[in-house]
């Protein structure tokens, strides 16, 4: 049998009670009194079931009102359940707060076991709001005020809960709060706290005998290692509860809750789930509430008030000043060290915390937007990724200037071509390029290939009017498409010299005679002509309109990279802008003042 209660003014009538319900299923002669007939109870469905007993909807025909009425299981309990079951009662009655629904009437059935009626409520429990996450943080927190301030009421009468956990706390249709299920709470005595009853909350939601009193999760450590209990048991349960409500999962697992309670846990919901933002003082106070020394524990009305203050906007600025400095520091110690990933959390932290702090602002304005010494690797490689990107819309945009060449296809009947293997040569060169260019726009193509294409493409088309005639045209246009790959762009010799080369190449297979000839010094200038048509057939308006069309061809192309670039300088800037209203008080960094 599990240890008394220690004495209290409850004690000597219940036991008595207790009693003579056990040896005498029907009540004796001189209880005839305290029956009542339950037919003078409409008796409806059952809405909740506990260890013990079962309370269902009733309706008092006497005065017409609906009540919840809880009576026993068992149909013939022992003399401890009987017991228990009207100190419930009792414990209940005394406790005369708007969170704690009121008893009614306890009395008797015909078979002689008690029962009690109560205030009938309806609303939805917390553990059901919180799996559902349908209120707001405010409305939670105002609810816990509630459930605090009615446990200090509870603890001002010497009652201790010893079962306070989600689904023992329900949210009214109206905004009301009820603290439920008093039916393991016990009356301490004046002199020292008592040895817990062997209880504990089974898998189905039960209070079963036999076990540790509590439920794991929401128990105390000393519940938890069977140590006797106070009032500081209920305030480490509400503290559990408020660990839930800010942090969005329970302060223990479900499986394990027992080993997790008696081990080192942290306690702090800031901890578990930075990405929530928890108040600081909310954390302070919850991190309090969950001490392992029972003695540190605040009482439950500090508990309240402290939630209460932060409802109502009186937060502790100087502390929150003070975490701010703190986490700002630590950002510049981190960017000090090389992380600038951790540098850029701990400040947005910071500037959390104090909002209205130019110093901070200006950290995280320098963080996020000024570019660092040294780029962390892994924003290298989301860069390396972007160039790609950037290198495939360029080699896309380029293939139709190279596919310019075969609007020569339609006019070869009315030209003189003089040499078909090198006409041939031509478009079979450019076609080969429109195909690079295409696959480089698909994956990724060696620069050093595409760079010999290009080269050789430039000494085919100088064939068709000379090297200085559209020729460097042609090569300032490859130059504009070659300059955007990140291998090249970081090395400007390497362009340079294959800029040099290729104007170089045409004339230099003309000097080995390796090709004929297309131009030659007179006394009148240069005389440049072509060595695949007829030079009668290619006439001033030809060259004219050949050097036109070219120029139009390289400028569209020229535009569209000037858009791209012009596109992500806007789009930078605007960002830039965002932040500089999002954080108004913060110096301008001179990485912000962009080229517009």
């Amino acid at each position: 049998m599990p240890p008394s209660d220690p004495v209290d003014p409850l004690t000597p009538t219940l036991t008595a009670e207790a009693t003579t319900l056990t040896t005498q299923p029907t009540a004796r002669p001189i209880e005839r009194a305290l029956v009542r007939e339950l037919p003078a109870y409409e008796l409806g469905e059952v809405i909740g079931r506990g260890g013990m007993g079962e309370v269902v909807v009733a309706h008092d025909r006497r005065i017409d009102r609906d009540v919840a009425l809880k009576r026993m299981h068992a149909t013939n309990p022992a003399p401890e359940l009987v017991e228990r079951f009207l100190r419930e009662a009792k414990i209940q009655a005394r406790l005369d707060h708007p969170a704690i629904a009121p008893v009614h009437e306890l009395g008797y059935d015909e078979a002689g076991l008690p029962f009690f009626t109560m205030k009938r409520l309806s609303g939805t429990t917390l553990a059901a709001v919180l799996e559902a996450k349908t209120e707001t943080l405010q409305r939670l927190l105002r609810a816990l005020v509630d459930v605090g301030l009615a446990v200090e009421l509870a603890h001002s009468r010497r009652v201790v809960h010893r079962d306070l956990k989600p689904t023992n706390i329900m949210l009214g249709d109206y905004g009301e709060v009820y603290v439920l299920d008093w039916g393991v709470a016990r009356v301490l005595s004046r002199a020292s706290t008592a040895p817990p009853t062997e209880e504990v909350e089974a898998a189905d939601g039960m209070t079963k005998a036999g076990s540790l009193l509590g439920t794991p999760g929401y128990m105390a450590p000393e519940q938890a290692r069977g140590e006797p209990v106070g009032t500081a048991a209920d305030v480490y349960a509400l503290g559990s509860i408020l660990f839930e409500i800010l942090a969005g999962e329970p302060l223990h697992a479900r499986h394990g809750a027992l080993a997790s309670t008696l081990g080192d846990v942290d306690c702090s919901p800031a901890h578990r789930c930075p990405e929530r933002t928890i108040a600081p003082e909310l954390d302070e106070v919850t991190v309090a509430a969950l001490a392992l020394d029972p003695a540190a524990r605040p009482t439950a009305r500090q508990l309240a008030d402290a939630i209460q203050r932060y409802l109502d906007g009186d937060r502790d600025a100087e502390r929150r000043r003070t975490v701010a400095v703190e986490l700002a520091s630590a950002a510049r110690v981190a960017l000090a060290n090389g992380d600038r990933a951790q540098a850029i959390r701990t400040a947005g932290r910071a500037l959390a915390f104090d909002p209205q702090s130019p110093e901070i602002s200006a950290l995280v304005m320098s963080l996020v937007v000024d570019e660092p010494p040294e780029v962390p690797v892994d924003v290298e490689h989301a860069l390396e990724a972007e160039e790609i990107r950037m290198t495939r819309v360029r080699s896309r945009r380029a293939v139709l200037p190279y596919a310019a060449i075969f609007v020569l296809v339609p006019l070869l009947p009315l030209l003189h071509v003089l040499d078909w293997s090198l006409l041939t040569a031509l478009f079979v060169g450019f076609g080969v390029m429109v195909t690079v260019t295409w696959l480089n726009s698909r994956v990724a193509v060696p620069i050093a290939l595409t760079l010999t294409g290009h080269a050789i493409t430039v000494l085919l088309f100088s064939r068709i009017l000379g090297p200085f005639i559209i020729t460097p045209i042609m090569i300032c246009a490859i130059l504009l498409s070659v300059s955007g790959i990140p291998w090249l762009n970081r090395r400007w010799w390497a362009v340079s010299v294959w800029a040099t080369v290729t104007a170089s190449l045409p004339f230099a297979v003309e000097w080995l005679g390796l090709l004929a000839p297309t131009w030659s010094m007179t006394g009148g200038g240069v005389l440049s002509h072509g060595a695949i048509f007829d030079v009668e057939i290619v006439n001033i308006g030809l060259v004219i309109a050949s050097n036109i069309a070219a120029v139009v061809i390289v400028g569209a192309y020229a535009r569209r990279i000037g858009g791209d670039r012009r596109d992500a300088q806007r789009k930078l800037f605007i960002q830039a802008w965002h932040l500089r209203n999002l954080l108004p008080q913060a110096t301008r960094s001179p990485g912000l003042v962009l080229a517009r």
